[in-house]
């Protein structure tokens, strides 16, 4: 959401071409009513495995402050419109009110939880079962905050997204190599296949799928850096590349209609980076469950923190409490 609502409303002030560019490739942009629960959904079909009548009901619109918006950003490793696959990754990004300051706080793939109708298992497997509205319902079990709206995109638009901004610097703390590619310690700049590589591997990295799930929010955060740049949107060639491949790639919730888009995009007050704070949710560490999975465990008194710092948007209190 972020990415879209970025580039869209600093877009349209740089004039004509941008507006309609803009217009454009946001009436291009796939919406699935599937994305959302039934009760959101606008009476579609529910997708299997989402919500019954034994499930506890979806946090009210009002779980947290009047003004914030929550949105679920999710990364499926599909490789082809015939697949679903499973959310590689996994992505609340939150909006304050005063549209100022965006929260982005990554759910480890392997992050034992609750699934509604299925039991416990690893969060990737919600939107394997149930698509987005299955993997909306776990993550809101999780923050007692109501997903506003869905938004995802898959492995070739993620690649092709970094090839259009030119690629997207970040400070790497790792040196590893994988796929045939090598990152040392400090700044890389990655774009393509390269960047999805980077973003996909852990079983090289010493906290595994917790330094995966860091290497992501990186990622996002410089992308989302480079969109506000002046490069990106003073450069006409590349800010319709970029659109381009938005209208190409992106799916959201039916929902989210033109006019929700760039009404919220004109609301934005983020400056850049700098007002854009990642975060993980709290883990106790690593584990494997009953079955023998290796899995991530859930810190529950820090997952109970989490989520009343996003409904009292007092973020900021709950990273200074666990710094």
């Amino acid at each position: 959401m972020a990415l879209i609502c970025g580039l869209l409303g600093l877009g349209l002030v740089l004039g004509g071409f941008y507006a309609w560019r803009t217009w454009a490739s946001v009436s291009a942009i796939s919406r699935n009513p599937e994305l959302l629960p039934l009760a959101d959904a606008g009476g579609a079909a529910a997708p299997a495995g989402a919500a019954d009548a034994a499930d506890p009901p979806r946090p009210a619109p009002d779980a947290s402050e009047p003004g914030s918006l929550t949105y679920l950003l999710i990364g499926s490793d599909a490789r082809n419109e015939d697949e679903r696959g499973r959310s590689d990754v996994l992505m609340l990004a939150h909006l304050t009110p005063a549209r100022d300051r965006l929260y982005l706080i990554s759910f480890p793939r392997d992050l034992w939880v609750d699934i509604p109708g299925y039991g416990e298992a690893k969060i990737n497997a919600a939107f394997a079962h149930g698509g987005g509205a299955l993997a909306v319902r776990t993550v809101e079990g999780l923050v007692g905050v109501r997903t506003d709206h869905v938004v995802m995109i898959d492995f070739d638009g993620f690649a092709g997204l970094t090839e259009a901004l030119g690629g997207v610097t970040v400070d790497n703390t790792i040196a590893s190599s994988s796929r045939g590619y090598s990152w040392p310690a400090g700044p890389i700049t990655l774009r393509g296949d390269e960047a999805l590589a980077y973003v996909r591997q852990r079983y090289e990295l010493p906290h595994g799928d917790l330094d995966r799930a860091a290497r992501q929010r990186a990622v996002v955060t410089a992308a989302l850096d480079q969109l506000f740049s002046s490069g990106t949107l003073a450069n006409p060639s590349r800010f319709n590349d970029v659109a381009g491949l938005l209208g190409q790639y992106v799916t959201v919730d039916a929902g989210l209609t033109n006019s929700e888009l760039l009404a919220t995009a004109m609301s934005l007050r983020l400056g850049g980076a700098t007002d854009i704070v990642s975060l993980q949710a709290p883990v106790s560490g690593l584990g494997t469950s009953a079955d023998g999975q290796s899995i991530v465990v859930m810190d529950e008194a820090g997952m109970a923190d989490l989520a009343r710092a996003i409904q009292t948007e007092s973020l900021d209190a709950y990273l200074a409490a666990r710094a």
